[in-house]
């Protein structure tokens, strides 16, 4: 056996699927095998093994047991000469695998070996090779000096930036998206160290293949996709502490007397500077859009209300100190919260949402002012003259940063995207089929033809024409039928042009999705068919909504509603677990056998079928009445459910 593959899946059954695809391919001309191993995954990744791939050996963990551990369960049962790691997120050449393997044959001293890597923009990613983190090293990383000078010998060592990306080296750290390893070598330091749970495990094994007298090399003759969806986002504090510990963990183990205290120092410093970086940006980002606009609110009215104060009563200071200090900042919250609830702070910007919102605490603060006390009453006319400057100025200012190219002021524009499928046409129209089921907003340019027997009356030209039919036909997206083109043109295509802002998205064979990833910090983007409405997150936002109020309504109902219960117990834990998040009023019916392909929702205490309380419900009704449920999903049929079913939120 030449070579085994070990993928640890965890919640990334479509990118796994893609990946698997490419595997078997690239297996043709080696003899090999393959290992999942799944660390319990909630999203229908066991099903997609069993349905789709059969011929992999498949390991279910019961829990997350973590990327060493599991990768060690495979490497245990494995045959082959070599083992590859590989990332469930990649995408690999139909040669990659008869390439390193004839590298390693002819390079007897090499233990480990690296790709070239691409994200799925066809940008090269920096950490194909690395340098050992010693701590000096690792401070230039850690405080930006290595991103200064990429090309200094000394300061670039993180990335080995300064070595040719397309030459062969000698590195000191693997990827551990795709780090191929001599299996004597294993034997002689070890498998991964499994105190690494995530982050880590590839430096340090790294590091002992070199002790085990072993080289590792970077190999640039072959080239994979690597999206990068991590579960983990680089911004976050979970990440900054897991990755950091993971650096302590390795420095404590292989770095001894003062070079270890020096960088468990290092490291824990880096810990705090870069925690208080990200915990103040994530907090900067929330609230800097809401804190300008109601200083720009406050501002309305500071100005507006000297002016009405002469122009209606002749009198200036009309109003007392009080109303500018503590009643305009009301009406400011009500604007605000108004926005928030309208979602007018989610990116990307949307006018309407901000106007909406506007008008919500428009509505909200005449309530409000109707139902107060008369001496608080001071004066509609200011309300509707703060309101129109409040629309006009929120407005105009998200316009301007719009038109300045600030990110944070990207308009929801809602454009259609312009989509062209590369593909014979069979695989193509397919492919057509799945994007029109989908809800997103996209205009058909045509197809690119591989060969002559494509050309067609939608077709516009041939894949050696490529770049020339993107500026042409202004293209935004291009689909690839993986069925048609093979994946070292694919990524030629997305290396070729990674100079253009293009995006580009895989359509495996037989398969109801179409996923790519245009950020390294994204999981993905996914279409699949039909199911897009309850996975939206306007619908999500507004679910969470109803179940908020509805089940705060309850709590309140409840001395009356839970006489009508059986489980008393239930009920009460039902409405806390609704508060908190755990579980939703309305959830999928259970055991239905396509359930794990719909978009995730949490657990319900109510499903669809409860609005036919005498249909027996079996697999198939089950099946159909959850799918037109994440179809078709809008919030009255929540609300209808619960209202039919109130009887049951004991369950």
């Amino acid at each position: 056996m030449d070579i085994s593959i070990v993928i640890v899946n965890y919640n990334v059954k479509h990118f796994l699927e893609q990946c698997l695809h490419s595997v078997e391919k690239a297996l043709q001309n080696v003899q090999g095998e393959v290992f999942v191993v799944d660390n319990n995954s909630v999203d229908g990744s066991a099903q997609l093994i069993n349905e789709k791939f059969p011929n992999v050996t498949f390991i279910q963990n019961t829990e997350n047991v973590g990327f060493s551990r599991a990768n060690n369960q495979a490497i245990q049962q494995s045959n082959g000469k070599y083992v590859l790691l590989l990332n469930p997120d990649t995408v690999v050449e139909e040669d990659t695998f008869e390439k390193v393997i004839s590298f390693m044959e002819s390079h007897p001293d090499a233990g480990g070996l690296g790709v070239k890597m691409i994200d799925g923009k066809g940008v090269f990613l920096p950490e194909s090779k690395r340098g050992l983190p010693t701590p000096w090293v690792a401070f230039y990383k850690m405080f930006g000096l290595s991103r200064l000078f990429p090309k200094s010998k000394k300061f670039g060592k993180y990335h080995l930036s300064y070595l040719d990306k397309d030459e062969v080296h000698e590195i000191d750290v693997l990827a551990g998206a795709f780090m191929l390893l001599r299996k004597s070598a294993l034997d002689k330091v070890g498998l991964l160290d499994e105190t690494f749970f995530m982050y880590g495990e590839d430096i340090d094994l790294s590091y002992r293949i070199q002790k085990g007298g072993y080289k590792n090399y970077y190999y640039p003759e072959t080239t994979i996709i690597h999206y990068k969806g991590e579960s983990t986002k680089k911004g976050s504090l979970n990440y900054v502490k897991v990755f950091y510990n993971a650096m302590v963990i390795f420095a404590r183990k292989h770095f001894s007397g003062s070079k270890a205290s020096i960088f468990a120092l290092l490291i824990n410093l880096a810990i705090y500077f870069r925690a208080l970086l990200s915990a103040s940006k994530r907090v900067l980002q929330k609230i800097y859009i809401p804190v300008v606009d109601a200083l720009l609110i406050f501002a309305g009215f500071w100005l507006i209300t000297p002016t009405w104060e002469q122009f209606r009563f002749h009198q200036p200071d009309y109003y007392p100190p009080e109303f500018m200090q503590f009643v305009v900042p009301v009406y400011c919250l009500f604007f605000l919260f108004g926005i928030l609830f309208s979602g007018g702070y989610i990116k990307p910007v949307s006018i309407y949402k901000v106007g909406r919102g506007i008008l919500w605490g428009l509505i909200s603060l005449l309530l409000a002012y109707s139902l107060v006390d008369e001496q608080y009453r001071f004066s509609r006319a200011l309300i509707l003259l703060g309101t129109a400057w409040s629309g006009v100025i929120l407005i105009a200012y998200r316009l301007l940063g719009h038109w300045f190219k600030i990110s944070d002021f990207r308009l929801n524009s809602q454009r259609t995207r312009k989509i062209a499928i590369v593909g014979h046409s069979k695989e193509a129209r397919r492919v057509q089929q799945i994007l029109e089921e989908t809800r997103i907003r996209s205009q058909m340019a045509g197809f690119i033809a591989l060969d002559s027997s494509d050309k067609g009356q939608n077709y516009m030209g041939e894949l050696s024409q490529l770049e020339e039919i993107i500026r042409i036909n202004r293209i935004d997206e291009i689909v690839f039928c993986a069925e048609n083109i093979s994946s070292a043109d694919i990524i030629k295509a997305m290396l070729d042009l990674s100079r253009l802002d293009i995006d580009y998205k895989i359509a495996p064979p037989e398969s109801a999705s179409i996923i790519g990833s245009n950020s390294i910090h994204t999981a993905g983007d996914l279409y699949v068919v039909n199911l897009n409405a309850i996975s939206k997150s306007g619908n999500k936002r507004k679910k969470r909504f109803l179940d908020l109020v509805s089940a705060t309504l309850i709590l309140i109902l409840s001395p009356v509603l839970i006489w009508f219960t059986g489980n008393k117990g239930n009920f009460i834990k039902n409405i806390f677990k609704v508060i908190v998040g755990k579980k939703s009023w309305i959830g999928y019916i259970p055991n239905a056998a396509e359930e794990s392909k719909l978009p995730t929702l949490k657990e319900g205490i109510l499903h669809p079928g409860d609005r036919f309380p005498g249909l027996e419900l079996d697999k198939e009704k089950s099946v159909q009445l959850n799918r037109l449920y994440a179809k078709d999903y809008n919030l009255l049929s929540d609300v209808e459910l619960l209202l039919k079913g109130w009887k049951h939120l004991d369950r």
